[in-house]
């Protein structure tokens, strides 16, 4: 019997513990900071356990990774090192879907001599993404062509029914998420010239994306794209650019939430009586609430029929509600958050859209360039698994099954860009019906 370990029972974790249930002679454990939650995905099964685990529960945490074969850490990123350390003392396995972490990063070398494989990267973005590229830049490989220029781009979005608000967004994974994304900086390579773009500048960086069965989108840079260039064999490429999805006016809206200072994570504590429209009143060092709308249309330069101040008024921040967050210290990037998690979720029966597509330029050997796309669109379930959910977390499962099973043998950290890794989790995720639709032209 192998026994795997899940850490996290938060919003996509309910596909991955359904599937491993359903591997005969896999056991289970779920822990979690919420036992209700932990309980909830393990619904009674014989060979499921939910236990309680509370962040600081360290001896707690090393007795459990020590009883078990493999631990999937679906924690907050900062705690995945931590895992992975427990992991190395027991010489146990780990996956995650998370970005490799410099942290991370230096425990290859002792991953390798403990013969113990830390698997990071292995939900969608990042994940599918590497994994269904590096299919496609293999096989170009293989022809003896290079790629001159690759464009991706992955993002998860109401499906078109559902798009009904203003934001043209709702929440199918961590709020909080949302907006410490909107704070990374990120670099990329655009016709030979690499661009940077700092973090509170980057929804200054957008550009339309037409998208085959959805229509017009908008990307922007996600993260460092040039570290990718090595990992991919992508030397000399020309263009190489990794991009987040939304439907238009994302970009113009949440680069005034930046301007704000919504997303500033500096701890404070609101006193009893604080409304939304003190605290935007206060952001701006407003000495009043009177004529709100007015007064942040002048701060942002915006003209007051703007559709972004729309946005901020549908979210209820020029409102005189009271703060959800009060008397405790919090952040204006966690109220923000909160809000955001009460206004933009999902409605019974909605679904939600995984978009991703790769754009590759490829010079052959005495032939034209070929210009080739990979695209996968992915609906969530009615009232059911949300396509983030499934998508991020089902490759994460199906590692772990092929690692528990042998059939996965690698060591140290790694990511999945490897064949080993990739055609095996790709095959069985198209079996699931989530798949790349690949078409070339010259």
């Amino acid at each position: 019997m192998r026994k795997v370990l899940v850490l996290g029972a938060g919003l996509v974790s309910r596909p991955l513990v359904r599937y491993l249930l359903e591997v005969p002679d896999f056991q289970v454990t779920v822990a979690s900071r919420t036992a209700s939650k932990a309980e909830a995905l393990i619904r009674g099964h014989p060979r499921g356990t939910a236990l309680p685990l509370l962040a600081n529960e360290t001896a707690k945490l090393d007795k459990l990774i020590g009883e078990h074969d493999l631990a999937i850490s679906l924690l907050p990123a900062p705690l995945h090192p931590v895992v992975a350390e427990m992991c190395l003392k027991h010489r146990k396995h780990m996956v995650t879907t998370s970005y490799v972490s410099p942290k991370m990063k230096a425990l290859d070398e002792p991953a390798r001599k403990a013969d113990v494989l830390l698997l990071n990267e292995i939900g969608v973005d990042p994940g599918i993404d590497h994994m269904s590229a590096m299919r496609v830049m293999h096989g170009i490989f293989k022809r003896g062509g290079q790629v001159i220029s690759f464009r991706s781009y992955c993002g998860g979005l109401p499906a078109p029914e559902a798009n009904d608000n203003p934001w043209g967004y709702k929440l199918s994974w961590s709020p909080r998420g949302v907006c410490t994304a909107g704070k990374n900086p990120a670099r990329y390579r655009e016709d030979g010239k690499v661009v940077e773009i700092p973090g509170p500048e980057l929804f200054t960086c957008h550009h339309p994306v037409e998208v085959p069965g959805i229509g017009l989108l908008e990307g922007y840079p996600n993260r460092d794209s040039l570290s990718y260039i090595e990992l991919y064999a992508l030397d000399g490429v020309e263009t190489m650019f990794r991009g987040t999805l939304r439907y238009p006016g994302w970009c113009n809206c949440m680069k005034k939430v930046v301007d704000l200072g919504l997303l500033d994570e500096t701890p404070v504590t609101y006193p009893p009586g604080t409304t939304f429209a003190k605290w935007i009143a206060q952001m701006i060092k407003a000495s009043s609430t009177r004529d709100l709308r007015r007064q942040v249309a002048d701060y942002l330069k915006l003209d007051p029929a703007s559709n972004v101040l729309d946005r901020f008024e549908w979210l209820g921040l020029f409102s005189d509600e009271p703060l959800p967050i009060i008397g405790q210290q919090t952040t204006p990037l966690d109220v923000l958050a909160a809000r955001m998690e009460a206004k933009l979720s999902y409605k019974p029966g909605e679904r939600d859209m995984l978009v991703m597509m790769h754009r590759f330029v490829a010079r052959l050997p005495g032939q034209p360039d070929e210009k080739i796309s990979s695209t996968l669109i992915d609906f969530g379930q009615p009232d059911g698994d949300t396509s983030m959910a499934r998508t991020v977390s089902l490759p994460a499962a199906v590692a772990t099954k092929l690692i528990l099973t042998g059939r996965i043998r690698l060591t140290g950290v790694q990511i999945p860009v490897m064949p080993e890794v990739y055609n095996p989790v790709l095959d069985e995720l198209a079996g699931m019906d989530i798949r790349c639709v690949e078409k070339v032209e010259s």
